[in-house]
């Protein structure tokens, strides 16, 4: 039998890549003084002679003088900073090099290409293995660098499986301490691959270990008898798709920080690569978005991605909107983003931003109607972000048509939500009630000739017509289980702890009833129920309930920080609860209350009026101010561990070292599926989520399951602790019976000598 070492596991993957076309030579024989150099020295970390040729080979037309200075701007990068020489690295690899020439008395621009995208074969693409690398007096040696062009693009470190201590985690420290030792060949990295011949999973260069996922097949084959390494090396590592998860499926984000010392607010720079299910949705998506906007055959109904909460749905709408933009067909396209709720546009909004790159542009945030009209009326060109509000006519049920153009694409978020139908219902208003049209009516009025597309963190319903009638039917689905078997989430739980009601059982139907009626009612509609939901705020936030629930609240959140140090969100029915329950919080652990924004271990984060009364005033905050507590919130080592929100930071807030949701609220549908899965984001050894349910959402989450698994998802989106607990005490009895006759209990009380 073969003993498996690292080396035969080297051997192999350098085999994979020579059957896909790659070039391979061993480090030592390209090394500096060697037969046959490409190295100038063991500190240079490109293979000189390959990239010149290559830049000459892209740029056949260009002075030489021009190809030259941009192999300098490539050499030389200009700063210090590892993670700034990166960012500027990518932009030469994807947008070209810019160089200035003299011609007619004039000062011209040209760019430079590094990188063919078009056709990838154009491109020389070598495996390098066992490539030693000087910088600072270390010397580092490295398993298999991928160069393309030669730029060394893609690093894969390598351990053996049968050796317990060669760990991927072990693999991924390397890569950080070689950052540290010989930061510069890391300048020109785009991913990184960590595997030990088995598993392989990859990412970029500044993601934590528990971001490093496998790279699957178009179509997941859990019988597929390939190792992680061999899948992900065929359908990542083929010239095609590495070449487009470069250029079009990259991006770098400005995270906030606190300096806890200082108080400072600091930035710091976050390169994201896309996992494979978005990588493979974003393709299939902009293939049905040239088919859906074809002037004379096109449907305008592109389709619906369906991607779990979580599983990173906005960043995958980047990559679709930046690859959209560029694309020949599609002839310098408007792309609108639509959300229903200005907090969610301000919140995606922000994640555009961060990628203008991509995006080629700086995305534009509508303010009104009368500035979305002026975006609109272009020919060409924009990243316009509106909320859906802002397409209803002001009067009647019909809204100016702003452009006929075909190639304006409308990016849904949320696509599942009412407020994108056609459906007509009746509305309550301060005068009576009205008829009003889903505003996808008034869009189509706005924009006859655009094509729509929609992404869902949740599932259609079946019974759900009108989406289907706007976007079309499903492009892609990455349902819950695919997410948890992946890593790209964590499964959460759910535990009834339900504080009654003391109520005759007549009037607790009847309460019920109209707790369900209201489940979907936003806090700006409740002004036209409040003689509605007076009665049930009397009974859910009477006093002998609100202490109940504040002690077992704190006993229960204090348990849960023995066992892993993290955060929790608390849910309340009205402003006026959320109030009462930090007051009766705060009377029990006084030492987690401060006056200071920027101190105490809770807050209430809620909208706030001038009208309001003396006992919301504490809680008032500006948009900066939330803004500041959100990056607290984020920060896992601030002291605030602890929120209570209403309806704000239910939906696209995310803070990975969230693991417990305390609902005090009844919610339903899309809505509920959406704040459960505030606690599902990977985090560090985080073993997953918990709902704590106070108010009885129990039946709630049975329907939101059954909608789930009738829209074709897989897996369960919640398990009930109770389950868990069952299946703990089974695998506990077995292990008790592998130590039958064996008295193991002086092991935990023996002394070591």
């Amino acid at each position: 039998m073969t003993k498996i070492t690292e080396d035969s596991i080297e051997q192999a993957f350098i085999a994979q890549l020579i059957e896909q076309g790659y070039t391979y030579h061993y480090g030592p024989d390209i090394a500096p003084y060697s037969k046959n150099p490409q190295r100038e020295s063991f500190e240079s970390v490109l293979l000189e002679q390959q990239l010149k040729a290559a830049i000459q080979k892209l740029n056949p037309d260009v002075s030489q003088m021009a190809r030259n200075e941009a192999f300098q701007k490539v050499k030389n990068l200009g700063t210090l900073d590892l993670m700034e020489n990166n960012e500027r690295f990518h932009t030469y690899l994807t947008n070209g090099v810019t160089v200035e020439y003299h011609k007619d008395g004039r000062t011209r621009g040209i760019n430079i290409k590094l990188l063919d995208v078009v056709q990838p074969e154009n491109n020389s693409f070598w495996a390098v293995n066992q490539l030693v690398v000087k910088e600072n007096n270390n010397e580092k040696r490295f398993d298999v660098v991928i160069f393309v062009n030669g730029l060394p693009l893609v690093f894969a470190e390598l351990k053996n499986a049968t050796d317990k201590k060669a760990t991927l985690l072990r693999a991924h420290q390397q890569i950080q301490n070689y950052k540290t030792a010989v930061p510069s060949i890391f300048y020109f990295n785009s991913i990184c691959i960590i595997s030990d011949g088995i598993e392989a999973k990859t990412s970029s260069l500044s993601a934590p270990f528990s971001r490093f996922l496998s790279w699957k097949t178009p179509i997941p084959n859990p019988n597929d008898p390939r190792t992680e390494l061999q899948i992900l090396t065929e359908h990542m590592l083929n010239k095609k798709t590495l070449v487009e998860l470069i250029r079009y499926c990259t991006v770098f984000e400005q995270e906030e920080k606190k300096d806890k010392s200082t108080g400072l607010i600091f930035q710091v720079k976050i390169k994201k690569v896309a996992a494979y299910h978005q990588y493979y949705a974003v393709q299939k998506a902009v293939t049905q978005t040239i088919r859906a906007t074809h002037a004379e055959d096109g449907d305008r109904k592109i389709g619906v991605v369906w991607h779990t909460q979580g599983s990173g749905k906005s960043l995958s709408m980047v990559f679709y909107s930046g690859q959209i933009v560029t694309h020949p067909a599609m002839g310098n396209p408007t792309i609108v983003i639509l959300t229903d709720r200005n907090d969610l546009d301000d919140q995606l909004f922000s994640t555009f931003g961060n990628c203008k790159e991509l995006l080629r542009q700086s995305p534009v945030q509508a303010q009104n109607r009368e500035h979305i009209k002026e975006l609109l009326n272009v020919s060409g060109g924009g990243v316009i972000f509106t909320t859906i509000q802002k397409f209803s006519p002001e009067e009647g049920n019909v809204f100016d048509t702003l452009s006929e153009r075909t190639n304006i694409v409308v990016v849904a978020d949320e696509a599942h939500r009412s407020q994108y139908g056609f459906k007509a219902r009746e509305v309550e208003t301060d005068e009576g009630s009205e008829i009003r049209y889903g505003n996808a009516k008034y869009l189509r009025d706005a924009l006859p000739n655009a094509s729509y597309i929609g992404f869902t963190g949740t599932p259609i319903e079946k019974e759900d017509k009108s989406t289907p009638a706007v976007f079309g039917e499903y492009i892609d689905v990455y349902d819950i289980k695919q997410a948890v078997d992946d890593g790209a989430t964590v499964p959460i739980s759910y535990e009834s702890r339900l504080v009654k009601i003391k109520l005759d059982e007549k009037t607790a139907a009847t309460i019920d009833e109209e707790i369900n009626a209201i489940a979907h009612v936003s806090e700006e509609q409740l002004e036209y129920v409040k003689k509605r939901t007076a009665t049930i705020e009397a009974v859910i936030g009477h006093p002998e309930r609100i202490i109940d629930i504040a002690k077992d609240l704190v006993a229960h959140f204090e348990a849960r920080q023995e066992v892993f140090d993290g955060k929790a969100m608390i849910v309340g029915m009205t402003r006026r609860i959320c109030v009462l329950l930090y007051n009766e919080i705060i009377a029990l652990r006084p030492e987690w209350h401060s006056n200071d924004l920027t101190q105490g271990t809770i807050k209430v984060v809620m909208t706030s009026s001038s009208d309001d009364l003396p006992i919301f005033q504490p809680h008032h905050t500006t948009k900066k101010q939330r803004k500041e507590l959100a990056l607290r919130m984020k920060d896992k080592n601030d002291s605030l561990k602890l929120v209570i929100v209403r309806d704000m930071w239910l939906t696209g807030f995310d803070a990975p070292s969230l693991h417990t949701l305390y609902v005090d609220k009844k919610m339903q549908g899309a809505n509920l599926m959406q704040a459960i899965a505030r606690v599902n984001r990977v985090y560090g050894d985080k073993p997953g989520g918990l709902i704590v349910d106070y108010i009885g959402i129990g039946q709630d989450l049975r329907n939101a399951m059954a909608v789930y698994l009738q829209s074709g998802g897989e897996g369960s989106p919640i398990v009930d602790i109770r389950e868990a607990i069952a299946g703990m005490l089974e695998k506990f009895e077995v292990v008790e019976q592998m130590f039958s006759g064996f008295d193991y209990r002086s092991y935990f009380t023996s002394e070591v000598s």
